[in-house]
């Protein structure tokens, strides 16, 4: 195969491909900023070379109203980072230990963060979205002292500290505390600040900041994973810093930079690598950061109030912005749908040949388009999407009506964020991940057991990544560490596929395999990325085991199609009551049937009974994780009775 995008650096083994790094890093791959050691150092940087820029922003909510965003400067910022610093080190805090930050992005989160760096004390974000308990475990697994919270998470902190009191020693509210908080907080042995008492603590504290080194833990990020207990990734200082240079690697592809007048949306959650390596990045190049209210049905507000520049988002965030974008274009007259119709398909036509999205049509993105990007603020230029995959007709919309850069990145905490993105401006990357960033190696390694296969023309396998942005290893648990760092190659899980121009397609999951009684193998996240293309089901998870011989499935039916065709079919009753429905099942089940004889699956890979859910899997019955994965074995618990009656009534 000739991959333009990528140069050779290993050759193929029996059970592995070649190791390729990215075309332009031929001659080594991309370092961390010379001079730099640690985290502290982008921030520190940044308050020399841009001490008067607007900083950090939030809006002022006034009656229930909001108003502009007001700003502080990265001067005024690092006047209270030093005072917060004072006030953690005379609390006792050493270098190296642990402090948790809890609660919804905010600028005393980041505050809080840059006083750890300064300190060399490692961040450990508390989140809740991990399930119940996840708290609780997070504080007592680090054994982390001291915890800034955000004020209406104080509650839920207090409730675990019948636990965690062992550790957790001081609390910082990010605003202010209540007596009743002060009371529980000190049976429990804890003092409670609210953020201005802390200030004032460290007073004239006087103290030297230690130095850091490249390989000091930063961070401890825990994930869900879909089993078992949260896992500490521990990040280095050196991998967080070799990420840095890393989007501006992909973005100067098109001859763009990300610089001091850019302007970034903070509302991904910070807890997550994702948002957090991004902010580092606008920190390090002077931008703006700007918070929102975190309200889901505000964004869109949020968004035309900050008019950012960059936008990092997940497929669930964009899959919303495009159905509220399609719905007012079909709500529009039938001129307006037209003239929009006319305008999507000559600049998609234009997009498809090659040319540029800026050049494709500019008279309709003056015309048509732009009346979207002002919904988005008007100075959107980037979208960046990461965390799950993006639906292709979503990808190919936004790259069309938003006038902006649309990039689909791939990584995980383990390689701190993004490792592979796809290229701005090359349309035949659409619904891959492109090629891997600048800093890293990755290689396919063949999974005989799925039919994988490395080195065949189209090479299939688990992706492998090497490079000096993966993480240090899970937190006291080496045993981990070691089954997914084999030889300085850290084993994804993701199953990936070359395509011919370098990009890398992510199609499968290693895990998510099981035998039939028959002996036949099912891949079940391919199987249903085939079935959830059907515009009937919202979300589908597919089940099977060795003692049977096909497949059933728990259907999230989507509401509007269901209810449109239980009208038409004299079908009564609310949602629920039509999911119950036999003929609604039936109706279903038909739909999948025709999809598997059109991409020609397996006899054993047609699903033979459904169960409808109305409910969509959520994160509050534990189904799911908080980056929307499948628990697979909780899905199993929680529908054990509706799984047992689907084969009882297939016998």
């Amino acid at each position: 195969m000739e991959m333009k995008h990528l140069v050779e650096v290993e050759p193929a083994t029996e059970t592995a491909g070649p190791a390729y790094r990215n075309v332009r890093a031929k001659d080594g791959l991309l370092q961390p900023p010379p001079g730099f050691h640690s985290c502290w150092d982008i921030f520190r940087t940044a308050v020399e070379k841009y001490p008067n820029n607007p900083m950090l922003g939030r809006r002022k909510v006034v009656d229930g109203k909001a108003g502009e965003y007001t700003w502080v400067t990265y001067k005024e910022v690092y006047d209270v980072v030093m005072k917060l610093a004072a006030s953690i080190n005379k609390s006792g805090i050493k270098q190296g230990e642990c402090c948790g930050i809890y609660g919804a992005n905010c600028p005393e989160w980041i505050i809080s963060m840059e006083a750890c760096n300064a300190l060399g004390v490692c961040c450990v974000p508390l989140y809740d979205s991990l399930g119940a308990g996840a708290v609780e475990f997070i504080i007592c697994h680090a054994e982390t002292q001291i915890a800034f919270v955000e004020e209406k998470k104080i509650v839920e902190l207090l409730k675990t500290c019948h636990a965690t009191s062992k550790y957790l020693k001081t609390i910082i509210s990010f605003g202010g505390v209540t007596n009743d908080h002060k009371e529980e907080a000190k049976n429990h042995g804890i003092s409670i600040f609210s953020w201005e008492e802390f200030l004032i603590t460290g007073g004239s504290h006087q103290f030297d900041l230690p130095e850091k080194k490249r390989s000091d833990i930063c961070t401890i990020m825990y994930t869900s994973g879909t089993t078992g207990d949260p896992k500490g990734v521990m990040l280095s200082n050196e991998s967080l810093l070799a990420n840095v240079v890393g989007p501006d690697s992909v973005v100067q592809y098109v001859g763009e930079v990300f610089d001091q007048d850019d302007v970034y949306l903070s509302y991904l959650p910070l807890a997550h690598v994702f948002d957090r390596m991004f902010e580092e990045v606008f920190i390090y190049h002077g931008s703006r950061i700007g918070f929102w209210r975190g309200d889901v049905k505000l964004l869109v507000d949020d968004i035309a109030a900050l008019k950012p520049t960059v936008f990092c988002a997940v497929p669930r965030v964009l899959d919303r912005i495009y159905s509220g974008l399609t719905a007012r274009i079909s709500s529009g007259g039938i001129l307006k749908k037209t003239l929009f119709n006319i305008a999507y398909k000559m600049k998609l036509d234009a997009m498809r040949k090659g040319i540029k999205h800026e050049k494709a049509a500019p008279f309709f993105d003056k015309l048509v388009f732009s009346k979207v990007k002002e919904r988005l603020g008007g100075k959107l230029r980037v979208i960046l999407s990461g965390g799950a995959p993006l639906a292709v007709p979503v990808e190919e919309f936004l790259r069309v009506v938003t006038c902006a850069y649309v990039i689909q990145g791939y990584g995980l905490t383990e390689t701190c964020a993004g490792s592979i993105a796809s290229i701005p401006n090359e349309f035949s990357m659409l619904g891959t991940v492109g090629p891997p960033v600048q800093h890293i190696d990755v290689r396919l390694e063949s999974v005989p057991e799925m039919g994988y296969d490395a080195l065949s023309s189209i090479p299939r396998g688990e992706i492998c990544i090497r490079g000096n942005v993966l993480f240090s290893g899970y937190y006291k648990r080496e045993d981990l560490t070691q089954e997914v760092m084999i030889d300085g190659w850290f084993h994804t899980g993701d199953v990936g596929e070359w395509q011919p121009d370098g990009s890398l397609k992510v199609i499968d999951r290693k895990k998510n395999i099981f035998k039939l009684s028959q002996g036949e193998y099912v891949a079940v996240e391919n199987l249903e990325n085939v079935y959830g293309v059907l515009q009937e089901i919202d979300s589908i998870w597919v089940y099977g085991n060795s003692f049977e011989s096909c497949l059933v499935a728990v259907v999230n039916p989507n509401q509007q199609a269901l209810e449109r065709w239980a009208e038409q079919n004299g079908v009564t009753g609310n949602f629920a009551e039509i999911c119950k429905n036999s003929r609604a099942k039936d109706h279903i089940l038909a739909e999948l049937t025709k999809i598997a004889k059109e991409k020609k699956l397996k006899g054993f890979e047609v699903i033979k009974a459904i169960h409808l859910d109305p409910l969509p899997f959520d994160i509050e019955r534990d189904l799911i994780t908080p980056t929307y994965k499948k628990k697979r074995p909780q899905m199993l618990k929680y529908y054990q009775e509706e799984i047992d009656a689907l084969y009882k009534g297939l016998k």
